[in-house]
């Protein structure tokens, strides 16, 4: 270890620079400090930007000298709380960060606060930090009085009003009771550990029975300054299924009747609509060997998951028959998640058990900062979603056309002023074409497209593109094993966000949760975690609606 360490100090919105030899301990740093910036010592307060370094607050009996500094990027960074003695006296009060209640201090802090791990809860607490990002259900848990869901309510109350990184127990004792088997322990009487999405899925689960009713799904979309209308909400009774539900239409067609015009004609094509809160990404590529398909980026593996080969009955042909299933969305998620098919179950005849083995595929799956989700919706779906879409590239095109002509406006008034009788008749003419075609079509369009709902608290003219704000991550090659952690955009974003290179990607601010651990990163490491490494990588993705 290095005599001395650089280090990079933020006070307020000056930045000092100092070296300090750990050994001397936290009095001689502060001394130092005291000496560059005239804080006392006694006023300061000193908190840890670079991961590593201590815990909350630096106390005075804390080792330096602990530190493995050769693990953390130099100069380390940490921040500088307190005023310094000599300054004059301000007008108004200083309010010094330790002073203020805990929820201001919390909301000043440059970080969230972390939750412990309770004994393999990684994956637990991966999950919630990602749907703490989610302020439509965080209110909606105010209505519940379901025992799980009040203790989720607490649970982020605590995180809000703490700098610190806080104890989950009580939720982690009500997922447990409601939940028996993550209550499971291995040989030697510890926690197991258990699947992040199986989590996700049995609370969204519980939520959607206890946040019931339309007037609670409006209360708590409006609290976001959202409203939602009785139409939007047709066919949804609870406010998971208005954030996350999607209708899925399943149409199935049978293959043996293809060029059978009269058989076909008898056995009409299977529709049917079926309730998902989540999309696929297939990334094993196919059933079997024969149809494997090398799934590189999450729109493949989401395609081959919405479509596929199924055996079922046919009624004309009196036996089973090969039929081919074709899912599109019919009513979009305002939050869209999709779970990466990273675990699977491998049969093993030739052990002595044969009761087969969780395995993980390892392979990368690249993803954006975007989702476009249109060919993936049903017909009368993309029919709204084209209009959206068409008027904003109009838009984009007029804008365009405007800069380009600016240069020409004199040249172009000339050529009017000449031909001006003959353009105001061509536009008259032009005029009344228009007119009769949209008379012609309006009355049918508008009944048609008023009655076309494509999902609950959507933007105004949405075009069917969202943005990830979260993503659960996994580590190791153990499916029963491993390590999770959730990575999320934050909030605020900095002004000096600038593109990631090569790419059209806004390089954002993120905050990855190990944890009780909470550091920042951008949106160039949130990309990389596609996998195909012993790195972690993305298993679950959450999108919302892009405005």
């Amino acid at each position: 270890m290095p005599g001395t360490i650089d280090a990079k100090v933020k006070w307020g919105k000056e930045e000092i620079t100092l070296s300090f030899a750990p050994e001397q301990g936290v009095k001689a740093l502060k001394t130092e400090l005291e000496e560059k910036t005239g804080v006392p010592v006694d006023r300061m307060k000193i908190m840890p930007k670079s991961k590593g370094l201590w815990k909350g607050l630096l106390k005075d009996e804390f080792d330096l000298a602990s530190i493995d500094y050769t693990k953390i990027k130099p100069p380390i960074q940490f921040l500088l709380m307190g005023s310094a003695a000599k300054l004059a006296a301000p007008k108004t009060k200083t309010v010094f960060v330790e002073d203020l209640p805990p929820e201001q201090a919390a909301k000043v802090a440059p970080e969230p606060s972390g939750l412990n791990n309770l004994g393999n809860t990684c994956y637990l607490n991966s999950v919630l930090q990602c749907l703490r990002a989610v302020p439509v259900l965080r209110e909606g848990l105010s209505s519940s009085s379901s025992n799980l869901l009040l203790s989720l309510k607490n649970t982020y109350n605590q995180l809000d009003s703490s700098v610190d990184s806080i104890s989950p127990m009580q939720f982690v004792i009500a997922t447990k009771m409601a939940f028996p088997q993550f209550a499971q322990t291995g040989p030697g009487g510890q926690p197991m550990q258990q699947d992040a999405e199986e989590f996700f899925s049995g609370l969204l689960g519980q939520a959607a029975s206890s946040l019931e009713g339309k007037e609670l799904i409006k209360k708590a979309y409006k609290s976001t300054n959202i409203e939602v209308t009785d139409k939007e909400l047709e066919g949804i009774s609870n406010l998971v299924d208005a954030l996350f539900g999607i209708d899925m239409e399943e149409t199935y067609t049978c293959d043996e009747l293809d060029g059978n015009e009269d058989a076909s004609s008898k056995e009409p094509a299977v529709v049917r609509h079926d309730l998902h809160r989540k999309l696929v990404c297939n990334i094993q590529g196919g059933a079997d060997s024969s149809s494997q398909i090398n799934v590189t980026h999450i729109m493949e593996g989401v395609s081959l998951a919405l479509n596929g080969k199924v055996e079922k009955h046919s009624e004309v042909l009196q036996r089973d028959a090969i039929w081919t299933r074709k899912q599109r969305i019919a009513r979009l998620p305002s939050v869209l998640a999709v779970q990466f098919g990273r675990f699977y179950w491998k049969e093993t005849p030739d052990s002595q058990d044969h009761a087969g083995v969780k395995c993980k595929v390892m392979k990368p799956v690249a993803f954006n900062g975007t989702l476009d989700i249109y060919d993936f919706c049903s017909e009368k779906v993309q029919k709204v979603l084209k209009k959206a879409r068409d008027a904003a590239l109009k838009e984009e095109d007029d804008r365009i056309a405007k800069k380009l002509q600016g240069d020409n406006n004199d040249a172009m008034e000339t050529d009017e002023a000449a031909n001006k009788d003959t353009d105001v008749s061509m536009e008259e003419e032009d005029e009344d074409l228009k007119a009769a075609l949209a008379m012609s079509m309006a009355t049918d369009e508008a009944t048609e497209e008023e009655d076309i709902v494509i999902g609950a608290g959507l933007p105004k003219d949405f075009q069917g593109t969202y943005e990830l704000f979260a993503v659960v991550t996994h580590k190791g090659r153990d499916a029963d094993g491993g390590h999770y952690m959730g990575w999320v955009k934050a909030e605020h974003q900095s002004s000096d966000s600038n593109k990631i290179a090569d790419t059209d990607e806004d390089n954002d601010d993120w905050f990855v949760f190990d944890d009780d651990e909470v550091s920042p990163c951008k949106t160039e490491d949130i990309l990389k975690l596609k996998g195909g490494g012993d790195w972690h990588m993305s298993y679950m993705n959450f999108y919302r609606a892009k405005k």
